[in-house]
């Protein structure tokens, strides 16, 4: 029922090893001191946009994803509404929690209560499918390309949808994993088994497809047992999220190997021509993903660099030429590249 870990076998072999997210993160802070504050939305029409952006998905000689949350809540894992309220409904009329990411800083009393919360709050955006089929949709768009993805995104919805993992980077963490809270003990520990028998005490159900849902009487508990809360196995320490929040984020074997592999991909390729294509990439880390690609487009002729967001969907004014910007829904883009009528958009069920 409790934790499979993960190790480091040592720290120094992998601080010596090649960091690409320091590597990009630097780029990010060169292109913010350089570009000027003009801001473009791209150049033609949306069609005309559209048909570019298809054009270099099939002629890249190799592709760098950037992905932020707008791409999960483009595939329905949204952190309000109605999906929030069917599963929190008892958090938000005791607490007055508006929203899932809000309630993840919310002093609880109690850690009955908190671990509660983080196992619904883990289940319903990391071990499940998501409504949409968005991430599925770009991995068809990508068949047979030389890509890379690079993601702020905790819910491993990418590797969910059949990505390679070899060809991945989340760079802020994994809700599918914890990490100690002792400092000296820089491992993580794969939370499945526990959130699973966490779901279960609370009272939900699994149905006819294996899904928690709620019960038909809806009565669920607000708390686990206390000889149900997560512990390290190495030295029963107290655990939390393996989540990047301050300087206790351990960054495991598995984190910098593919911080090595995304820095080797980007020398491979740094000549080619690249398409940095980002996704819902948001104003709160543009340091990690959005400035990196715009540097990185600047430095290389034959880069183009593509955004797709809503209403966020801009790039600076001197690489306009070679930018596309698409101002909309991250899934009906996926749709409209593939040559599918939006109208037939499968919009899924909302979980």
């Amino acid at each position: 029922m409790f934790l499979k870990m993960r190790t480091r076998s040592t720290m120094k072999n992998y601080y010596d090893q090649l960091d690409g997210y320091r590597e990009t993160i630097q780029q990010g802070l060169i292109g913010a001191k350089n570009f000027s504050r003009n801001i473009s939305i791209g150049k033609g029409t949306e069609e005309e946009q559209l048909q570019r952006l298809k054009g270099e998905i099939q002629n890249a000689e190799a592709i760098v994803i950037g992905a932020g949350a707008g791409l999960s809540t483009s595939a329905g894992l949204t952190y309000h509404g109605e999906r929030f309220e069917r599963y929190f409904f008892d958090f938000i009329e005791k607490y007055g929690i508006s929203d899932m990411y809000s309630g993840g800083f919310y002093p609880f009393p109690d850690n009955e209560t908190k671990w509660a919360w983080w196992a619904r709050h883990i289940y319903f955006n990391r071990y499940i499918v998501p409504p949409k089929p968005v991430y599925t949709k770009l991995l068809s768009l990508l068949k047979n390309k030389n890509y890379f993805v690079i993601t702020t995104n905790v819910d491993h919805q990418f590797q969910r949808a059949g990505f390679d993992k070899k060809k991945l980077f989340y760079t802020q963490g994994d809700y599918g994993l914890f990490q100690s809270v002792n400092p000296e003990n820089q491992k993580t520990y794969d939370n499945e088994q526990w959130v699973m028998r966490a779901m279960e005490v609370q009272g939900f159900v699994k149905d006819e497809s294996g899904v928690f849902t709620l019960p038909e009487d809806r009565k669920i508990s607000m708390q686990i047992p206390t000889n149900c809360i997560p512990k390290c196995p190495d030295d029963h320490s107290d655990v939390t999220t393996n989540l990047r929040a301050d300087n206790s984020f351990v960054e495991d074997e598995g984190w910098h190997k593919a911080s090595e592999t995304y820095y080797e991909f980007l020398q491979a390729n740094k000549d080619k021509h690249i398409l940095f294509l980002e996704l819902g990439v948001g104003a709160n880390t543009p340091v990690i993903i959005k400035y990196p690609f715009w540097q990185m487009t600047m430095e290389n002729e034959k880069a183009v660099y593509a955004c797709i967001n809503y209403g966020e969907a801009f790039c600076p004014k001197e690489m306009e030429e070679r930018s596309v910007c698409i101002d909309g829904d991250i899934g009906e883009v996926f749709y409209s590249l593939k040559g599918v009528i939006l109208e037939d958009y499968d919009k899924g069920e909302h979980l």
